[in-house]
């Protein structure tokens, strides 16, 4: 039997890199898993090859209504729900003189609010049943100061105080909450970097892969009893800040 037996989770940016290695690691513990992403395309195929149960949701987060969305639709295929995966986030980076500002509310819409607002209403859904699992994927660039990731730094800091005390409000209602901040993954949030000729952050070093950081979220979700995996942080072994 997998440790997740009977369990439910939704994973956001499920598409593709951490989403997808992280929900095929539940799946494999034994969770139904909801995948939640924009292409609708990659989530059927992916739903179908784990099979038992996947299901899926196209949906764009950006949107205010897509949490309510995501809530309903996930109560009325799963049911309860255990646990979520707040995975979804874009990356763009730039210096002051360079930096689009149309690329702005964007982020902040993804990276911040849509984890925001899934999280209150998942979380209430949660303390109602008395138990669940809610981990928002950080990043290691909350804690750097780096020219360049202003933005993308600042709104992962901002994620990680939000984290830390929907974490200490539901102390004691049965809900776990914690976040996981990996460093430098190859994944596909680098490809606006190279589109616009600048080296992807992974190229700098050997990074990690997705599914390093999916064995560091199902270690969380595992955990049992009165413990709460409640902040992991994931660097590559050659990363030394």
């Amino acid at each position: 039997m997998g440790s997740l037996n009977g369990k439910t989770a939704i994973v956001t940016g499920a598409s593709a890199g951490i989403g997808e290695a992280t929900a095929r690691a539940l799946a494999k513990s034994g969770a139904r898993v909801m995948l939640v992403a924009r292409r609708e395309e990659r989530l059927a195929a992916l739903a179908a090859e784990i099979g038992d149960g996947a299901c899926f949701l196209a949906l764009d987060l950006a949107d205010a209504g897509a949490a309510q969305a995501l809530l309903d639709a996930a109560t009325a295929q799963l049911g309860t729900v255990d646990i979520l995966i707040n995975n979804a986030g874009i990356l763009r980076t730039s210096h002051v003189d360079g930096f689009d500002l149309a690329e702005l509310e964007p982020m902040i819409a993804i990276n911040y609010s849509a984890v925001v607002r899934t999280s209150i209403l998942f979380a209430r859904h949660m303390k109602a049943n008395g138990s669940g699992q809610i981990i928002n994927l950080s990043s290691i660039g909350a804690s750097l100061t780096a020219a360049g990731a202003g933005v993308y730094g600042g709104l992962k800091l901002a994620l990680d105080r939000f984290t830390d005390v929907l974490r200490i409000e539901l102390a004691g209602s049965g809900v776990r909450v914690g976040q996981v901040a990996p460093g430098t993954t190859t994944t596909e949030i680098f490809e606006d970097m190279k589109a616009k000729g600048q080296p992807g952050w992974d190229e700098y070093i050997p990074p990690m892969v997705p599914d390093d950081i999916a064995r560091a979220i199902l270690f969380m979700c595992e955990q049992t009893g009165n413990a709460n995996a409640a902040r992991v942080h994931i660097y590559a072994t050659s990363e030394g800040f």
